[in-house]
């Protein structure tokens, strides 16, 4: 078979196996969903099925990101070591790697409903899409936003059977945290982007790139206010939108000299935000 041909620590690196924050950051607003959807109590199969299916979804997502730019990685510091750019895994392997992960997270959804099997296609459209957009739009991070809320909706769509509005603007949230976050990590190959024509909202904000992510996280903040409200959480809940609030003020306190490490860092932070929501949900429903 195609995939034996490199070692398998080459596929690993592709799929960022030992770089878990994306999935992390894919994870926590797909379990906000389920505990929402479910009242508190997500049924066990979804939750594993959810759980494994971000996994997969999220490294099938950075093998076709790597093959998008496999030719722009080489020239940009961060990226030049990756497997595709360093010419340790061939692109015909990691198409075959990408397959195997979208057709195992795929026959996860089978085991769901007939709404999510459906949506589950858009999910594809939109992970498919993202990787390209650097090279047509500065908003290839709305995409990503778009990509990886879509975990929102297939959530409510497996554990009610239904996507009722509220999810909607859980989808919303999580579509504009993402850009914010990313624009962050964006912000560290800014100077090589401009270099190589690589098109970025950290690039078209421009000077205003503090101003407007600290603009997108209230809105964020607002959102989770409102979730709060339409799903009638209690006070662990909205203690939990405070500290996030906070999470937020100091990513702007670590960007505030554009240091790259410092950037890099406000991006890395976000996993304490998604955590700290998590628990105030869970927390939330357990004390009912």
């Amino acid at each position: 078979m195609i995939l034996q041909k490199a070692h398998i620590h080459h596929y690993l690196d592709l799929m960022r196996f030992d770089r878990p924050i994306g999935t992390y950051l894919l994870l926590w607003p797909t379990l906000w969903s389920l505990w929402l959807a479910a009242d508190g109590i997500p049924s066990i199969p979804n939750l594993v099925i959810f759980t494994m299916g971000v996994f997969l979804m999220r490294s099938a997502g950075c093998v076709i990101n790597d093959y998008a730019d496999r030719n722009i990685d080489g020239h940009v510091e961060r990226t030049q070591h990756r497997p595709l750019a360093a010419g340790l895994v061939s692109t015909d392997e990691a198409l075959m790697l990408c397959i195997a992960l979208v057709s195992a997270a795929f026959a996860l959804v089978l085991f769901t409903n007939w709404l999510t099997v459906g949506l589950s296609f858009g999910g594809v459209l939109l992970a498919g899409c993202y990787p390209f957009m650097k090279r047509y739009t500065y908003f290839p991070q709305v995409f990503l936003g778009a990509a990886f809320s879509w975990a929102v909706i297939m959530a409510f769509a497996a554990e009610t059977g239904d996507v009722p509005k509220e999810a909607w603007i859980i989808y919303v949230a999580v579509t504009v945290w993402t850009v914010v976050y990313d624009t962050f990590y964006a912000m560290v190959d800014r100077d090589d982007d401009l270099k190589i024509g690589v098109k970025s909202t950290a690039i078209l904000f421009g000077d205003f790139d503090r101003l407007i992510t600290a603009v997108l996280q209230l809105f964020v903040v607002f959102a989770l206010l409102l979730i709060g409200y339409r799903f009638h959480m209690g006070i662990v809940y909205y203690l939990s939108t405070i500290i996030a609030a906070c999470l937020f003020a100091y990513q702007q306190f670590l960007i505030i000299d554009y240091d790259r490490d410092k950037c890099f860092k406000a991006f890395l932070n976000n996993n304490w935000v998604g955590a700290v929501l998590f628990v105030g949900i869970a927390v939330d429903y357990a004390l009912r």
